[in-house]
């Protein structure tokens, strides 16, 4: 294993804890917040609009629709697919509880089905076994961003008349095969929360290639009334309404919109950072018998890095619980994602999930672990980084 060197800067740097991951929030961000906060409008309204156009332009999707949360906007996608007691939803059980929680709430039984042992995304082949009847929705998760192999799910889903939700928290910026993730198949969710690449404070987008679901979902985000709280309240809006659905109150605020206008702009620049500092990570990690490296799959695709994990192998004098705790005790912060969801007490206590069900997550989630990674990290932060492994590791 080779060994970074700290310089002088490094090692009085080490008085610092160095979080898993922070937002980069610029300028630009700030004084549209400022903008907003003194134009008299904070909840949904104008700056909503533009943000809902902005990221339809990114993605190159048909239709975009702001939430207030990467969840309520998977709630809401199940909600529109027509997800009722009894329907089965395919997924992974690596992925945020969040994945596997709105399907609860839409009243659905998550189906899990195991991941590919290298990229840690949901096994194609797997889905095609897990079909029943039953099956209403696929919901593949693009783990740490990087794209699912795509083209045989949509196939299976056309297949047996089946809707796809592509889970694309980590996603935003993301393309399979050259393509954008969000313009092209179903439904994309993807989420803005602190921890993401972008961010709009809390908050999240659906890209809708169906007009009349994107419809539908406009008018459920927003407690079923037919029209937006802007359309109502403007100048040349009318106060009578109607609800037509039971809906929810899952709008997003013009204040988050306002963070999130300045970071699209500043998204692809961020992207690439990010893509630089894991070039490092795997440079300097490359041949370590103690970690194992995500790896890469055989078909085209741009990768934004949301998070970036390491295996803990068993030629590590610690395991993954301990080598997050030596690092932390170095003032070094690490992130897990994710455990398994279907070992969580509910989900056991429910289905009668056990240790076994699904081998290759489990044994991810028992070893993975993520490294500090963020826009505007600097080199001699990630230095620390490795200096730090390199301490922890070689005991």
């Amino acid at each position: 294993m080779s060994r970074v060197v700290a310089n002088e800067k490094t090692v009085l740097m080490e008085q610092e804890f160095l979080p898993f991951t922070t937002p980069t929030i610029g300028e630009d961000v700030l004084n549209e917040v400022r903008a907003c906060l003194t134009s008299g409008w904070i909840a949904t309204g104008p700056r909503v609009q533009q943000f809902e156009q902005d990221v339809k332009a990114y993605t190159k999707a048909s239709n975009a629709i702001a939430v207030n949360s990467a969840t309520s906007g998977l709630h809401l996608a199940l909600v529109a697919c027509g997800v009722q007691p009894g329907d089965e939803v395919i997924t992974t059980p690596l992925t945020f509880v969040s994945t596997v929680n709105v399907i609860e709430h839409a009243g659905g039984r998550p189906v899990f089905v195991d991941i590919e042992p290298g990229t840690y995304n949901i096994d194609a082949e797997k889905i095609r076994q897990a079909i029943t009847p039953r099956t209403k929705v696929i919901m593949p998760v693009h783990f740490a961003g990087l794209p699912v192999d795509l083209d045989p799910i949509y196939e299976l889903a056309r297949a047996h008349g089946i809707r796809v939700i592509e889970d694309a928290a980590h996603a935003i910026g993301a393309s399979y095969k050259g393509r954008s993730i969000g313009s092209f198949g179903d439904i994309q969710v993807f989420s803005f929360h602190p921890c993401k690449n972008m961010t709009t404070g809390e908050g999240g987008v659906l890209t809708v290639q169906d007009d009349a679901m994107a419809a539908r979902m406009r008018t459920l985000r927003f407690h079923g009334i037919d029209r937006d709280s802007w359309n109502r309240y403007g100048k040349n809006g009318s106060q009578t309404f109607d609800v037509i659905e039971a809906g929810f109150k899952y709008n997003m605020s013009d204040l988050q919109a306002a963070i999130g206008i300045p970071q699209l702009k500043q998204l692809d620049v961020m992207n690439q950072s990010r893509l630089r500092l894991v070039k490092r990570y795997q440079e300097a990690l490359a041949g370590w018998q103690q970690v194992s490296l995500p790896q890469s799959p055989d078909y085209e695709y741009f990768h934004p890095w949301h998070i970036f994990t390491i295996l803990i192998t068993d030629d590590s004098p610690l395991n993954r619980d301990g080598f997050m705790e030596a690092l932390k005790q170095k003032n070094i912060g690490t992130g897990l994602h994710y455990p398994v969801i279907h070992l969580y007490t509910y989900y056991r206590n429910k289905y009668g999930y056990r240790p076994g069900d699904f081998p290759i997550a489990e044994n991810v989630a028992s070893r993975i672990v993520s490294l500090p990674l963020f826009a505007h990290m600097t080199e001699a932060q990630q230095n620390r980084v490795l200096d730090a492994m390199t301490k922890v590791l070689n005991q």
